[in-house]
Protein backbone atom coordinates (compact mmCIF):
# COMPACT_ATOMS: atom_id res chain seq x y z
CA UNK A 1 0.00 0.00 0.00
CA UNK A 2 1.03 3.19 -0.92
CA UNK A 3 0.69 5.72 1.64
CA UNK A 4 3.16 8.28 1.44
CA UNK A 5 2.66 11.50 -0.40
CA UNK A 6 5.84 13.00 -1.65
CA UNK A 7 7.30 16.73 -2.36
CA UNK A 8 9.44 17.75 -4.83
CA UNK A 9 12.77 19.53 -4.16
CA UNK A 10 14.57 21.07 -6.90
CA UNK A 11 17.99 21.72 -6.75
CA UNK A 12 21.19 23.08 -9.14
CA UNK A 13 23.35 20.33 -7.80
CA UNK A 14 22.27 17.39 -5.46
CA UNK A 15 22.44 13.47 -5.58
CA UNK A 16 21.32 9.68 -4.66
CA UNK A 17 22.24 6.02 -3.46
CA UNK A 18 21.58 2.72 -4.61
CA UNK A 19 20.02 -0.04 -2.58
CA UNK A 20 21.16 -3.74 -1.60
CA UNK A 21 19.32 -6.32 -2.68
CA UNK A 22 16.84 -8.13 -0.03
CA UNK A 23 16.18 -11.06 -1.39
CA UNK A 24 19.02 -12.57 -2.25
CA UNK A 25 19.17 -16.50 -3.74
CA UNK A 26 22.49 -17.80 -4.24
CA UNK A 27 22.29 -19.11 -8.19
CA UNK A 28 22.23 -18.24 -11.92
CA UNK A 29 25.35 -18.52 -14.21
CA UNK A 30 26.49 -16.23 -16.84
CA UNK A 31 24.45 -16.02 -20.29
CA UNK A 32 25.00 -16.58 -23.84
CA UNK A 33 26.25 -12.96 -26.01
CA UNK A 34 23.52 -11.39 -27.49
CA UNK A 35 23.05 -11.14 -30.99
CA UNK A 36 21.92 -7.54 -32.08
CA UNK A 37 18.99 -8.77 -34.71
CA UNK A 38 17.40 -10.39 -31.38
CA UNK A 39 14.29 -9.89 -30.13
CA UNK A 40 12.14 -11.14 -26.97
CA UNK A 41 9.69 -10.11 -24.29
CA UNK A 42 11.20 -8.31 -21.09
CA UNK A 43 11.11 -9.80 -18.26
CA UNK A 44 9.41 -8.28 -15.10
CA UNK A 45 10.70 -9.14 -11.67
CA UNK A 46 8.21 -9.76 -8.90
CA UNK A 47 7.08 -6.67 -7.06
CA UNK A 48 8.02 -7.41 -3.66
CA UNK A 49 11.95 -7.93 -4.92
CA UNK A 50 12.24 -4.41 -5.94
CA UNK A 51 13.53 -2.12 -3.87
CA UNK A 52 14.35 0.44 -6.04
CA UNK A 53 11.13 0.16 -8.74
CA UNK A 54 12.47 -0.25 -12.02
CA UNK A 55 10.96 1.34 -14.84
CA UNK A 56 9.51 -1.09 -17.52
CA UNK A 57 6.92 -3.39 -17.50
CA UNK A 58 6.43 -7.04 -19.67
CA UNK A 59 6.64 -6.45 -23.27
CA UNK A 60 4.13 -8.06 -26.11
CA UNK A 61 7.31 -9.82 -27.99
CA UNK A 62 9.73 -7.31 -29.52
CA UNK A 63 8.29 -3.81 -28.46
CA UNK A 64 8.54 -2.56 -24.58
CA UNK A 65 6.92 0.30 -22.94
CA UNK A 66 8.74 2.63 -20.23
CA UNK A 67 7.19 4.59 -17.64
CA UNK A 68 10.01 7.00 -17.41
CA UNK A 69 10.45 7.32 -13.92
CA UNK A 70 9.78 6.61 -10.14
CA UNK A 71 8.68 10.02 -8.55
CA UNK A 72 7.87 12.32 -10.52
CA UNK A 73 9.09 12.45 -14.43
CA UNK A 74 6.50 9.93 -15.18
CA UNK A 75 3.02 11.54 -15.98
CA UNK A 76 -0.38 10.55 -17.33
CA UNK A 77 -0.08 8.39 -20.32
CA UNK A 78 -1.23 10.43 -23.57
CA UNK A 79 -4.67 9.55 -24.70
CA UNK A 80 -4.42 10.67 -28.13
CA UNK A 81 -1.48 9.16 -30.48
CA UNK A 82 0.79 6.47 -29.45
CA UNK A 83 4.05 6.87 -28.87
CA UNK A 84 6.99 6.70 -31.41
CA UNK A 85 9.66 3.54 -31.10
CA UNK A 86 12.71 4.29 -30.16
CA UNK A 87 15.11 1.99 -31.60
CA UNK A 88 17.72 -0.52 -30.09
CA UNK A 89 21.45 0.32 -30.81
CA UNK A 90 24.32 -1.88 -29.47
CA UNK A 91 27.23 -0.30 -28.44
CA UNK A 92 30.37 -0.72 -30.92
CA UNK A 93 33.32 -1.21 -28.37
CA UNK A 94 32.07 -4.53 -27.16
CA UNK A 95 33.89 -4.50 -23.99
CA UNK A 96 31.54 -1.50 -23.12
CA UNK A 97 29.35 -4.90 -21.88
CA UNK A 98 26.42 -5.86 -19.48
CA UNK A 99 27.30 -8.14 -15.99
CA UNK A 100 27.25 -11.65 -18.01
CA UNK A 101 29.30 -10.37 -21.38
CA UNK A 102 26.51 -9.59 -23.33
CA UNK A 103 26.90 -6.47 -25.36
CA UNK A 104 25.39 -3.20 -23.77
CA UNK A 105 23.36 -0.65 -25.56
CA UNK A 106 20.93 2.01 -25.89
CA UNK A 107 17.14 2.61 -27.10
CA UNK A 108 17.25 6.26 -29.49
CA UNK A 109 14.14 8.14 -30.93
CA UNK A 110 15.56 11.17 -33.07
CA UNK A 111 13.34 13.89 -33.96
CA UNK A 112 15.03 15.54 -37.15
CA UNK A 113 16.31 19.28 -36.91
CA UNK A 114 16.61 18.84 -32.86
CA UNK A 115 19.72 20.27 -30.91
CA UNK A 116 18.18 19.20 -27.33
CA UNK A 117 19.12 15.53 -26.38
CA UNK A 118 17.55 13.72 -23.50
CA UNK A 119 20.02 10.77 -21.97
CA UNK A 120 18.15 8.85 -19.70
CA UNK A 121 20.04 6.32 -17.34
CA UNK A 122 17.71 3.53 -16.00
CA UNK A 123 17.42 2.22 -11.71
CA UNK A 124 17.45 -0.67 -10.06
CA UNK A 125 19.87 -0.40 -7.10
CA UNK A 126 22.64 -2.63 -7.52
CA UNK A 127 24.31 -5.95 -6.54
CA UNK A 128 27.89 -6.04 -3.83
CA UNK A 129 29.14 -9.53 -3.95
CA UNK A 130 28.93 -13.06 -5.55
CA UNK A 131 25.98 -14.01 -3.49
CA UNK A 132 23.34 -10.78 -4.20
CA UNK A 133 25.04 -11.16 -7.82
CA UNK A 134 23.59 -14.06 -8.54
CA UNK A 135 20.25 -13.98 -6.83
CA UNK A 136 19.90 -10.75 -9.15
CA UNK A 137 20.90 -12.92 -11.95
CA UNK A 138 18.45 -15.81 -11.40
CA UNK A 139 15.25 -12.99 -10.40
CA UNK A 140 15.93 -10.27 -12.89
CA UNK A 141 17.94 -10.90 -15.55
CA UNK A 142 17.27 -8.15 -17.52
CA UNK A 143 19.36 -6.23 -15.12
CA UNK A 144 22.97 -7.95 -15.46
CA UNK A 145 22.02 -9.07 -19.60
CA UNK A 146 20.93 -7.68 -22.77
CA UNK A 147 19.94 -11.20 -24.07
CA UNK A 148 16.41 -10.63 -23.98
CA UNK A 149 16.12 -6.44 -24.99
CA UNK A 150 13.37 -6.09 -27.38
CA UNK A 151 14.35 -4.59 -30.91
CA UNK A 152 11.96 -1.24 -29.87
CA UNK A 153 10.34 0.22 -26.64
CA UNK A 154 8.01 2.89 -25.92
CA UNK A 155 8.58 5.74 -23.88
CA UNK A 156 6.40 7.42 -21.94
CA UNK A 157 6.31 10.72 -19.29
CA UNK A 158 9.43 12.78 -19.97
CA UNK A 159 9.75 9.91 -22.66
CA UNK A 160 7.54 10.42 -24.55
CA UNK A 161 7.02 11.62 -27.84
CA UNK A 162 3.40 13.22 -27.43
CA UNK A 163 3.64 16.98 -26.71
CA UNK A 164 0.33 16.43 -24.50
CA UNK A 165 2.21 13.87 -21.83
CA UNK A 166 5.98 15.66 -22.56
CA UNK A 167 4.80 19.36 -23.50
CA UNK A 168 8.81 20.48 -22.90
CA UNK A 169 10.84 17.20 -24.42
CA UNK A 170 8.66 15.31 -26.77
CA UNK A 171 10.50 17.22 -29.47
CA UNK A 172 14.06 16.02 -28.04
CA UNK A 173 16.01 13.51 -29.28
CA UNK A 174 15.19 10.89 -26.82
CA UNK A 175 18.14 8.12 -25.36
CA UNK A 176 16.84 5.42 -23.01
CA UNK A 177 19.99 3.43 -22.01
CA UNK A 178 18.88 0.30 -19.98
CA UNK A 179 21.06 -1.11 -16.73
CA UNK A 180 22.64 -4.06 -16.94
CA UNK A 181 26.03 -3.21 -15.05
CA UNK A 182 24.32 -3.44 -11.12
CA UNK A 183 27.19 -1.10 -10.24
CA UNK A 184 24.86 2.26 -10.08
CA UNK A 185 26.52 2.86 -13.56
CA UNK A 186 30.13 3.64 -11.89
CA UNK A 187 31.69 0.52 -12.65
CA UNK A 188 34.99 0.39 -14.74
CA UNK A 189 36.03 -3.55 -14.27
CA UNK A 190 36.17 -6.93 -16.71
CA UNK A 191 35.24 -9.74 -16.20
CA UNK A 192 38.63 -12.04 -15.52
CA UNK A 193 39.10 -14.81 -17.89
CA UNK A 194 37.32 -18.14 -16.47
CA UNK A 195 39.59 -21.04 -15.27
CA UNK A 196 38.83 -24.37 -15.69
CA UNK A 197 36.64 -25.76 -13.39
CA UNK A 198 35.36 -22.40 -12.51
CA UNK A 199 32.45 -19.75 -13.19
CA UNK A 200 33.04 -17.05 -15.42
CA UNK A 201 32.96 -13.83 -13.21
CA UNK A 202 30.62 -10.71 -13.99
CA UNK A 203 31.69 -7.80 -15.51
CA UNK A 204 30.88 -4.23 -13.84
CA UNK A 205 31.37 -1.38 -16.74
CA UNK A 206 28.18 0.92 -15.99
CA UNK A 207 31.27 4.06 -16.51
CA UNK A 208 32.68 2.59 -19.36
CA UNK A 209 28.62 2.29 -21.12
CA UNK A 210 27.87 5.94 -20.59
CA UNK A 211 31.76 6.54 -22.00
CA UNK A 212 31.08 4.66 -25.22
CA UNK A 213 27.49 5.65 -25.56
CA UNK A 214 28.60 9.12 -25.95
CA UNK A 215 30.96 8.31 -28.38
CA UNK A 216 28.26 6.30 -30.63
CA UNK A 217 25.76 9.08 -29.99
CA UNK A 218 28.28 12.01 -31.33
CA UNK A 219 28.00 10.48 -34.76
CA UNK A 220 24.37 10.58 -34.41
CA UNK A 221 24.51 14.10 -34.04
CA UNK A 222 25.15 14.51 -30.71
CA UNK A 223 28.08 16.90 -30.98
CA UNK A 224 25.88 19.31 -32.56
CA UNK A 225 23.49 19.64 -29.53
CA UNK A 226 23.01 22.60 -27.66
CA UNK A 227 21.57 21.04 -24.70
CA UNK A 228 22.22 17.91 -23.29
CA UNK A 229 20.21 16.16 -20.48
CA UNK A 230 21.82 13.52 -18.58
CA UNK A 231 18.26 12.01 -16.41
CA UNK A 232 17.84 8.98 -13.89
CA UNK A 233 15.81 7.71 -11.30
CA UNK A 234 16.73 5.71 -8.34
CA UNK A 235 20.24 4.51 -9.35
CA UNK A 236 20.26 6.00 -12.68
CA UNK A 237 19.89 9.21 -10.38
CA UNK A 238 23.24 8.18 -8.90
CA UNK A 239 25.07 7.74 -12.32
CA UNK A 240 23.06 11.27 -13.62
CA UNK A 241 26.06 12.63 -10.36
CA UNK A 242 28.74 10.31 -10.81
CA UNK A 243 29.15 10.29 -14.41
CA UNK A 244 28.43 14.23 -15.88
CA UNK A 245 30.85 16.25 -15.12
CA UNK A 246 32.90 13.44 -16.85
CA UNK A 247 29.83 13.47 -19.50
CA UNK A 248 30.40 17.37 -19.91
CA UNK A 249 34.00 16.77 -20.30
CA UNK A 250 34.28 14.14 -22.90
CA UNK A 251 31.56 16.11 -25.54
CA UNK A 252 33.94 19.42 -24.66
CA UNK A 253 36.95 16.86 -26.03
CA UNK A 254 34.70 15.78 -29.07
CA UNK A 255 34.38 19.66 -29.63
CA UNK A 256 30.76 19.82 -28.61
CA UNK A 257 29.91 23.44 -27.63
CA UNK A 258 26.49 22.68 -25.49
CA UNK A 259 25.38 22.84 -22.03
CA UNK A 260 24.82 19.42 -19.81
CA UNK A 261 22.67 19.62 -17.50
CA UNK A 262 21.53 16.90 -14.92
CA UNK A 263 17.93 15.52 -13.94
CA UNK A 264 17.69 13.07 -11.09
CA UNK A 265 14.49 11.37 -9.55
CA UNK A 266 13.92 9.83 -6.69
CA UNK A 267 17.82 10.53 -5.24
CA UNK A 268 18.61 12.77 -2.46
CA UNK A 269 18.74 10.11 0.23
CA UNK A 270 19.85 10.32 3.63
CA UNK A 271 22.42 7.39 5.35
CA UNK A 272 20.69 4.91 7.76
CA UNK A 273 20.77 5.50 11.08
CA UNK A 274 21.02 1.96 12.28
CA UNK A 275 23.92 -0.11 12.97
CA UNK A 276 23.50 -3.40 11.18
CA UNK A 277 26.21 -5.92 10.58
CA UNK A 278 29.41 -4.35 8.94
CA UNK A 279 30.54 -7.85 7.06
CA UNK A 280 26.95 -8.15 5.31
CA UNK A 281 26.10 -11.81 6.16
CA UNK A 282 23.04 -11.10 3.98
CA UNK A 283 21.29 -8.94 2.18
CA UNK A 284 18.76 -7.64 5.06
CA UNK A 285 21.24 -7.06 7.72
CA UNK A 286 23.93 -4.75 5.36
CA UNK A 287 23.43 -1.81 4.99
CA UNK A 288 23.18 0.45 2.63
CA UNK A 289 26.68 1.95 3.11
CA UNK A 290 28.29 -1.45 3.86
CA UNK A 291 26.97 -2.19 0.45
CA UNK A 292 28.40 0.56 -1.27
CA UNK A 293 31.54 0.09 0.19
CA UNK A 294 31.61 -3.46 -0.83
CA UNK A 295 30.01 -2.77 -4.05
CA UNK A 296 33.17 0.13 -4.90
CA UNK A 297 35.80 -2.77 -4.68
CA UNK A 298 34.12 -5.29 -6.46
CA UNK A 299 32.49 -3.08 -9.28
CA UNK A 300 36.09 -0.75 -9.37
CA UNK A 301 34.05 1.81 -8.82
CA UNK A 302 34.85 5.45 -10.62
CA UNK A 303 34.18 8.18 -8.54
CA UNK A 304 34.06 11.86 -9.46
CA UNK A 305 37.72 12.90 -8.87
CA UNK A 306 37.20 16.27 -6.59
CA UNK A 307 35.04 14.26 -4.41
CA UNK A 308 36.96 11.73 -4.09
CA UNK A 309 40.39 13.61 -3.35
CA UNK A 310 38.22 15.12 -0.61
CA UNK A 311 37.54 12.27 1.74
CA UNK A 312 40.24 9.96 3.07
CA UNK A 313 41.22 6.55 1.85
CA UNK A 314 38.12 4.06 2.71
CA UNK A 315 35.41 6.86 2.85
CA UNK A 316 34.84 7.10 -0.92
CA UNK A 317 31.03 6.00 -0.37
CA UNK A 318 30.50 9.29 0.85
CA UNK A 319 30.08 10.59 -2.71
CA UNK A 320 27.35 8.54 -3.44
CA UNK A 321 25.23 10.07 -1.41
CA UNK A 322 23.88 13.18 -3.15
CA UNK A 323 24.40 15.47 -0.08
CA UNK A 324 27.66 15.20 0.53
CA UNK A 325 28.59 15.24 -3.21
CA UNK A 326 26.41 18.26 -4.84
CA UNK A 327 29.19 20.74 -3.58
CA UNK A 328 31.55 18.97 -6.05
CA UNK A 329 29.42 19.24 -9.33
CA UNK A 330 29.58 22.19 -11.55
CA UNK A 331 26.92 21.34 -13.86
CA UNK A 332 23.37 22.44 -13.73
CA UNK A 333 21.32 20.15 -11.63
CA UNK A 334 17.35 19.21 -11.32
CA UNK A 335 16.29 17.04 -8.22
CA UNK A 336 13.04 16.12 -7.43
CA UNK A 337 12.56 14.15 -4.28
CA UNK A 338 9.59 12.40 -2.56
CA UNK A 339 9.99 14.30 1.27
CA UNK A 340 8.56 10.71 2.91
CA UNK A 341 9.92 8.40 0.81
CA UNK A 342 9.23 5.20 1.25
CA UNK A 343 12.82 3.39 -0.33
CA UNK A 344 14.18 5.89 2.73
CA UNK A 345 12.29 4.44 5.41
CA UNK A 346 12.67 0.52 4.09
CA UNK A 347 16.08 1.49 5.19
CA UNK A 348 14.91 1.78 8.30
CA UNK A 349 12.82 -1.58 7.72
CA UNK A 350 9.87 0.31 7.76
CA UNK A 351 7.74 -1.09 5.52
CA UNK A 352 4.14 0.75 5.22
CA UNK A 353 1.12 -1.09 5.82
CA UNK A 354 2.99 -4.46 5.71
CA UNK A 355 3.55 -4.97 9.62
CA UNK A 356 2.82 -2.82 13.62
CA UNK A 357 4.64 0.17 13.26
CA UNK A 358 6.01 1.22 16.72
CA UNK A 359 5.93 4.58 18.52
CA UNK A 360 9.48 5.37 17.63
CA UNK A 361 9.01 4.69 13.87
CA UNK A 362 6.13 6.99 13.58
CA UNK A 363 8.52 9.25 15.24
CA UNK A 364 11.37 8.97 12.80
CA UNK A 365 8.87 9.10 10.29
CA UNK A 366 7.26 12.73 11.43
CA UNK A 367 11.50 13.70 11.36
CA UNK A 368 12.07 12.23 7.94
CA UNK A 369 10.94 15.32 6.02
CA UNK A 370 12.32 17.64 8.28
CA UNK A 371 15.91 15.91 8.09
CA UNK A 372 15.68 15.66 4.30
CA UNK A 373 15.40 19.62 4.18
CA UNK A 374 17.84 19.72 6.72
CA UNK A 375 19.94 18.07 4.38
CA UNK A 376 19.55 20.55 2.20
CA UNK A 377 21.00 23.63 4.16
CA UNK A 378 24.17 23.83 3.08
CA UNK A 379 23.06 24.50 -0.73
CA UNK A 380 23.14 28.18 -1.36
CA UNK A 381 20.19 29.98 -3.23
CA UNK A 382 22.71 30.68 -6.13
CA UNK A 383 22.95 27.17 -6.49
CA UNK A 384 19.01 27.51 -7.25
CA UNK A 385 17.26 25.21 -4.20
CA UNK A 386 13.79 25.01 -4.34
CA UNK A 387 11.36 22.30 -2.30
CA UNK A 388 7.83 23.06 -3.80
CA UNK A 389 4.19 21.51 -4.00
CA UNK A 390 1.47 22.85 -5.71
CA UNK A 391 3.52 22.90 -9.21
CA UNK A 392 3.36 20.46 -12.36
CA UNK A 393 7.04 19.30 -13.03
CA UNK A 394 6.75 19.62 -16.57
CA UNK A 395 6.11 23.55 -15.51
CA UNK A 396 9.31 23.54 -13.09
CA UNK A 397 11.24 22.23 -15.65
CA UNK A 398 10.26 24.80 -18.13
CA UNK A 399 10.99 27.27 -15.30
CA UNK A 400 14.04 25.54 -14.84
CA UNK A 401 15.18 25.85 -18.43
CA UNK A 402 14.21 29.59 -18.92
CA UNK A 403 15.94 30.46 -15.92
CA UNK A 404 18.89 28.68 -17.27
CA UNK A 405 18.55 30.37 -20.29
CA UNK A 406 18.28 33.55 -18.56
CA UNK A 407 21.58 32.72 -16.58
CA UNK A 408 23.21 32.65 -19.94
CA UNK A 409 22.38 35.75 -21.16
CA UNK A 410 23.08 37.32 -17.61
CA UNK A 411 19.77 38.85 -17.11
CA UNK A 412 18.49 39.85 -14.02
CA UNK A 413 15.10 39.48 -14.97
CA UNK A 414 12.10 37.97 -12.74
CA UNK A 415 10.87 34.98 -14.49
CA UNK A 416 7.04 35.77 -14.15
CA UNK A 417 4.61 32.44 -12.51
CA UNK A 418 7.93 31.10 -11.77
CA UNK A 419 8.09 30.68 -7.87
CA UNK A 420 11.53 29.85 -6.63
CA UNK A 421 11.26 29.62 -3.19
CA UNK A 422 7.95 27.94 -1.90
CA UNK A 423 8.89 25.68 1.17
CA UNK A 424 6.17 22.56 2.05
CA UNK A 425 6.08 23.11 5.84
CA UNK A 426 4.31 19.84 5.98
CA UNK A 427 5.56 17.86 8.99
CA UNK A 428 3.62 14.36 8.38
CA UNK A 429 3.19 12.09 5.71
CA UNK A 430 -0.16 12.44 3.76
CA UNK A 431 -0.92 16.02 5.27
CA UNK A 432 -0.51 18.28 1.86
CA UNK A 433 -3.91 18.07 0.65
CA UNK A 434 -2.50 17.61 -2.85
CA UNK A 435 -2.14 13.95 -1.72
CA UNK A 436 -3.16 11.05 -3.84
CA UNK A 437 -5.86 9.48 -2.42
CA UNK A 438 -4.74 6.31 0.51
CA UNK A 439 -6.07 2.73 -1.28
CA UNK A 440 -6.44 -0.35 0.75
CA UNK A 441 -4.96 -2.94 -1.38
CA UNK A 442 -7.09 -5.56 0.27
CA UNK A 443 -10.28 -3.56 -0.10
CA UNK A 444 -9.71 -1.33 -2.60
CA UNK A 445 -11.28 0.50 0.09
CA UNK A 446 -10.46 5.23 0.26
CA UNK A 447 -8.50 5.05 3.63
CA UNK A 448 -7.54 8.09 5.90
CA UNK A 449 -4.03 8.17 7.20
CA UNK A 450 -5.17 7.13 10.90
CA UNK A 451 -7.01 4.74 9.61
CA UNK A 452 -4.10 3.35 8.22
CA UNK A 453 -2.14 4.21 11.14
CA UNK A 454 -4.84 2.54 13.26
CA UNK A 455 -4.62 -0.90 10.85
CA UNK A 456 -0.90 -0.75 11.72
CA UNK A 457 -1.37 -1.30 15.69
CA UNK A 458 -0.21 2.61 16.45
CA UNK A 459 -2.16 3.87 20.07
CA UNK A 460 -3.33 7.16 18.01
CA UNK A 461 -4.81 8.19 22.03
CA UNK A 462 -1.47 7.77 23.17
CA UNK A 463 0.15 9.87 20.05
CA UNK A 464 -2.55 12.95 21.13
CA UNK A 465 -4.30 11.49 17.81
CA UNK A 466 -8.46 11.69 18.26
CA UNK A 467 -9.42 9.10 15.66
CA UNK A 468 -13.39 10.37 16.22
CA UNK A 469 -12.81 13.59 14.00
CA UNK A 470 -13.95 13.40 10.30
CA UNK A 471 -11.29 13.06 7.96
CA UNK A 472 -11.26 16.74 6.96
CA UNK A 473 -10.38 17.46 10.18
CA UNK A 474 -8.07 14.89 11.51
CA UNK A 475 -6.32 16.30 7.78
CA UNK A 476 -5.98 20.07 8.94
CA UNK A 477 -4.72 19.09 12.21
CA UNK A 478 -1.80 17.16 11.05
CA UNK A 479 -1.19 20.10 8.23
CA UNK A 480 -0.78 22.13 11.23
CA UNK A 481 1.57 20.07 12.97
CA UNK A 482 -0.60 18.34 15.70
Amino acid sequence: MRILCHVIFLVMLGGIFCQNNRSAKPSGKPAKKASSTQTAEVAQHAPDEDLYPVPGAAASSSKDTIPAARGGTQQGASATKPAEDMKLHFLRNTPAMCNDGTTAGFYLKEFKGSKRWLIFLEGGWCCYNKETCDSRYKNIPRLMSSADWPQTRKGSGILSAQADENPHWYNANIVFVPYCSSDVWSGNKPAAKAKQGKETEYSFMGSVIIREMIKDLASKGLKQAKVVMLAGTSAGGTGVLLNIEKVASQLEQLGADTQVRGLVDSGWFLESKQQKAPDCPDSISCSPVDAIKKGIRLWNGVIPEKCKQHYKRGEEWQCFFGHKLYSFLSSPLFVVQWLFDEEQLRVENIYMGGQSLSEQQWTYMQNLGKELKNSLKDVTTEKHVIVMKGTSLSRALQCWDRSLQEASKNSKTALKGCPFHLIDSCQWPQCNPTCPVLIDQATQQEMTLLQVLASMGLDLQKLGIDARRDSSTSTGMISNGG
